[in-house]
């Protein structure tokens, strides 16, 4: 390799010994370019190297990003800060800031699109004036979209990362998962880092070339040989080996200590013979640790200032701004700087020419850690005030303060307060956290106390619920607390409790918050978030009596505040969850949206919506319930909130799809909700109900092993939630056990959650469908109680009154009764699962009918029975429910003709004629004669338009404006 200057002008070779590192960089540089004359694809790809401090990973990582410039690459760089791994996202910012720099707010906004608001506070932009906190994983979603555009808009870039060890936990979050998208880009990352020094939240990081399908490239200290031939590069060839040899053994082959020792030869002008070896170990004592301390004190008192002030600044070391702190004049100033450079203490002159930076990481470490404790925190006071002064805001001013004593200074809680909200907008939680548990330590005046307990404990929220409680629970006992922060941190406190599995607190902190407050606006929410909590108690020791006192106070309001509209909600879903007339749920969940319902509101939560929506696909209108859904998802995805909201919203907008027969679909939505639950964390409600809603979909498409694994992966049935989810998990249970054919032990369960709903009045089995299934368990063993349990579902469900509930039911009970009987009851099934969007369950309905006819001898009757089954069975994804029909139509001696269904939720012209009328409340007969039809056409046609509306006769009036203007039922926003 060529001579060239290195920095503090001594002449050395590039690297040594790293020729297999840099081929292997080069073939992942010609991959990511494109290799010339083969005319490939540009690929990307992750190169991790490793090293301790001193192995050259700095010096390898310069050359990195030398050869990728030479090939026109696009440079994103930056480099951890061992004193700023408290700044949250400080290394993103050095990454992309250079590109964003180079165009304006309008074009920002065009890059980044609708995730401008979400990930602008994270990367230094003007952000919007929402104020709404974006959880941590839509920032790193929206991260991930800008660094794609980038990576294509730039092609190829390269992004190196170095001393990644000292990067902020919201960086290396959001780089080990978007590393893994490097090999689908025209993007090489690389990062280079001390793997002893990583930190514990670092472990995924530390996995990440395994992942990558890889290994990381541990770098060695020089051989023998390397250090002999830097002695002879630069200090001449006549430098004879024993004292190469002797230069080795006092460096340990260490590259930075090696090359320092060196350029410490020259500077003595000693001759390199063995003959004056003795003279080294002075010099190599000098090139590390201590030694640098005594290089620098030798430099004079306002060297020594200045490299505290550096090392104390870190990256905001600016001249000006270290020289008042280390209280330096210009000309001072200026003589300080050209002798550290010299001695390689600093850097040489930095592109930015204000900028101050040590020689290695090495260097500033030492400075740092040597500056006597007490002057060392004063200093960081003076830093704090130096870097508010210049307008860098409260997140570089509260660095600083971290590092100093808690004085009951009121500018420094202003300051950490502030900095804990622009860390809250930028999605970065924990760092909030740490601002404002150092502001409770300062400590804050008496009437700023509880304010700060309250921040506190809302931003350890999702991380900390518990945590969360104690703080909420000591500001609830400050004395100063004004009644609208009281009724806030109350709330958030309720909240906190749930989160932690404790429901039966939660309820009973709003209940007496309701009992003591003066103020009938609190005293209302307060209800309603105790009628709340308390429904989702799995251990509720009197149900009936909370739904008489909601059902009492729900008649009395007229829904115009956003208290009475979560009451009429929570009333709609409690009507339901009774199997009251469906009319009565329908009718106060369209109260409860009068007004609006939001699902991003942070001072209400999104709970109620949810419910709401629920509401209406339980009361066979799964098509309203979609579209609120995906208006409560695009809200979701709009403010940056893709952690446990987005998880639920994805979940439960699949078990819509499943009800309306969507079985794929349904699948894939729900995977997806399960997959971001694992990322917030384990045994998670959001788990639970994905959990359950996709072992349904499974059974329902025959694939018992599939989701007898995923049970085995969770333990799921082994361990019961205390909080009330649904699908019921051990329902969904018992269905896993009755398809393996383990009938005693899914009767067990069965009748354990009977026992546990019946005197709570949730007795829908629309619901919960323990009694149909029970019968089902034990038709062999006890037919006569099967009737009867079968009797009592249907006798609930024709309370209930939607032909999906009655036809669910009355079909069960057909397979547990015998003779003219049970073809009596399936043939009516049929009949009510025709009037309703529940397409898989009329396939299933049809399929068992079209069988019983067959064995009664009706094979004409059983054959069209059939065809229609196995249509609609192909049509939902039920994939098992049409084999079997295919076999029974083959048993009977038929052979399955061509599908005449299409999966199109758009209606026929037909379709589109019938439906109208029937929103008219025009009868089927009427209907008929008016469109020259057969009432059984009719009927037909109704129930196409019932499957792909995704409602009941009731509900078509509201739907049926969306198709006139051909939309169809929308799909997911964003997806």
């Amino acid at each position: 390799m060529a001579d060239t200057r290195g920095r503090g002008g001594v002449p050395r070779r590039m690297l040594f010994e790293r020729d297999e590192e840099l081929l292997l960089f080069d073939s992942m540089l010609d991959d990511l370019c494109g290799r010339a004359g083969e005319g490939s694809a540009p690929n990307g790809g992750l190169l991790a190297i490793a090293g301790s401090a001193g192995l050259g990973k700095t010096t390898l990582v310069a050359e990195v990003r030398r050869k990728a410039a030479a090939r026109g690459c696009t440079l994103l760089a930056a480099r951890g800060s061992e004193l700023e791994e408290s700044v949250a996202f400080h290394v993103v910012r050095q990454l992309v800031q250079p590109v964003l720099a180079a165009t304006s707010e309008d074009e920002h906004r065009k890059i980044l699109g609708s995730w401008y608001d979400i990930v602008a506070p994270a990367v230094g932009l003007v952000a919007g004036k929402s104020g709404v906190a974006p959880d941590p994983q839509g920032v790193r979603d929206g991260l991930d979209w800008l660094v794609t555009r980038f990576s294509v808009q730039y092609a190829p870039v390269v992004l190196v990362v170095d001393d990644a060890h000292w990067a902020d936990e919201e960086t290396l979050a959001w780089l080990t998962s978007f590393a893994l998208r490097a090999g689908d880009l025209p993007l090489l990352i690389v990062v280079a880092y001390r793997p002893e020094e990583l930190p514990r939240h670092a472990a995924e990081f530390r996995r990440l070339a395994t992942r990558h399908g890889s290994r990381p490239l541990d770098l060695s200290p020089f051989t023998p040989a390397a250090v002999a031939d830097l002695v002879r590069d630069v200090l001449g060839a006549d430098g004879d080996d024993l004292f190469a040899r002797e230069c080795w053994t006092l460096t340990a082959g260490n590259p930075y200590e090696a090359v320092e020792l060196v350029a410490r030869i020259r500077d003595r002008g000693i001759k390199p013979q063995y003959a004056n070896a003795g003279e080294l170990r002075e010099l190599a004592s000098a090139v590390s640790g201590n030694g640098i301390i005594e290089r620098i004190d030798r430099l004079g008192p306002s060297a020594g200032r200045l490299t505290w002030a550096v090392a104390v600044l870190g990256t905001d070391a600016g001249r000006e701004m270290a020289a008042g702190v280390a209280g330096l004049g210009v000309e001072e100033m200026a003589d300080a700087v050209d002798r550290l450079r010299e001695a390689r203490i600093f850097a040489p002159e930095h592109d930015r020419l204000d900028r101050l930076d040590f020689f290695h990481p090495l260097v500033g470490t030492a400075v740092y850690r040597a500056i006597p404790a007490a002057l060392r925190v004063a200093m960081h006071g003076q830093a704090a005030f130096a870097v508010s002064e210049a307008g860098l805001g409260p997140t570089a001013a509260a660095r600083h303060i971290l590092e100093m004593h808690p004085e009951n200074d009121r500018w420094a809680v202003r300051q950490l307060r502030a900095a804990a909200r622009d860390y809250l907008r930028a999605g970065a939680p924990d760092a909030a956290r740490r601002c404002l548990a150092r502001a409770l330590r300062e400590p804050p005046a008496l009437d700023e106390r509880a304010e700060v307990l309250f921040e506190l404990g809302c931003s350890a929220l999702l991380n900390e619920p518990a945590t969360t409680v104690n703080h909420l629970k000591a500001a609830l006992e400050e004395p100063e607390l004004a009644p609208e922060l009281r009724e806030a941190v109350t709330y958030r406190l309720a909240q906190a409790l749930a989160h932690t599995d404790r429901m039966a607190e939660a309820a009973a902190v709003v209940a007496a918050e309701a009992k003591h407050s003066t103020s009938a606006r609190t005293r209302l929410r307060m209800q309603a978030e105790t009628f709340q909590w308390n429904a989702f108690r799995a251990d509720e020791e009197d149900s009936p009596a909370r739904s008489r006192s909601l059902a009492r106070l729900a008649d009395h309001l007229t829904g115009r505040g956003k208290a009475e509209r979560y009451i009429l909600g929570l009333r709609a879903w409690d009507a339901m969850v009774r199997g009251e007339p469906a009319e009565t749920a329908l009718r106060y969940a369209e109260e409860a949206l009068e007004g609006g319902l939001p699902w991003t509101d942070e001072n209400w939560g999104f709970e109620v919506p949810v419910l709401v929506a629920l509401t209406f696909m339980y009361c066979d209108q799964p098509g309203r319930a979609d579209e609120l859904f995906n208006e409560g998802i695009a809200e979701c995805e709009r403010k940056g909130w893709r952690g446990a909201h987005l998880s639920f919203g994805l979940t439960l907008l699949g078990y819509i799809k499943f009800h309306r027969g969507r079985l794929a679909e349904a699948e894939d939505l729900v995977h997806s909700g399960l997959r971001i639950a694992d990322r917030v964390g384990h045994q998670v409600p959001a788990q639970w109900f994905a959990l359950g809603i996709l072992i349904e979909i499974l059974l329902a498409r025959g694939r018992v092993q599939d989701a007898q694994e995923l049970s085995d992966e969770y333990n799921y049935g082994q361990v019961v939630p205390n909080a009330v989810v649904y699908p019921d998990s051990e329902t969904v249970y018992s269905e896993l056990l009755i398809a393996r054919g383990l009938r005693t032990d899914a009767e067990e369960r069965l009748r354990a959650v009977g026992r546990r709903l019946e005197p709570r009045g949730m007795r829908n089995p629309m619901w919960c469908p323990w009694r149909p299934l029970l019968a089902q368990t034990i038709a062999h063993t006890d037919p006569a109680e099967a009737a009867a349990v079968a009797q009592e579902a249907v006798d609930v469900a024709r309370r209930f009154g939607t032909p999906g509930a009655v036809g669910r039911a009355l079909h069960a009970a057909a397979k547990v009764t015998s003779g003219a009987d049970s073809l009596a009851l399936m043939g009516e099934a049929v009949r009510q699962l025709e009037r309703s969007p529940a397409a898989y369950e009329l396939a299933q309905a049809l399929v068992d009918h079209g069988a019983m006819l067959s064995r009664a001898g009706l094979p004409q009757d059983a054959a069209d029975l059939l065809m229609r089954g196995l249509e609609s069975a192909a049509l939902c994804g039920a994939d098992a429910l049409a084999t079997r029909a295919r076999e029974e139509l083959a048993a009977s001696g038929l052979r399955p003709l061509q599908l005449r269904a299409t999966d199109s939720d758009l209606l026929t012209s037909q379709e589109k004629a019938v439906a109208e009328l029937a929103a008219l409340d025009w009868e089927n007969r009427r209907i008929a004669e008016e469109l020259g039809y057969k009432e059984r056409t009719v009927e037909l046609l109704l129930s196409g338009a019932f499957r792909k509306l995704g409602t009941d006769r009731g509900g078509l009036a509201g739907l049926l404006p969306h198709q006139a203007r051909g939309s169809g039922i929308r799909g997911v926003p964003g997806r």
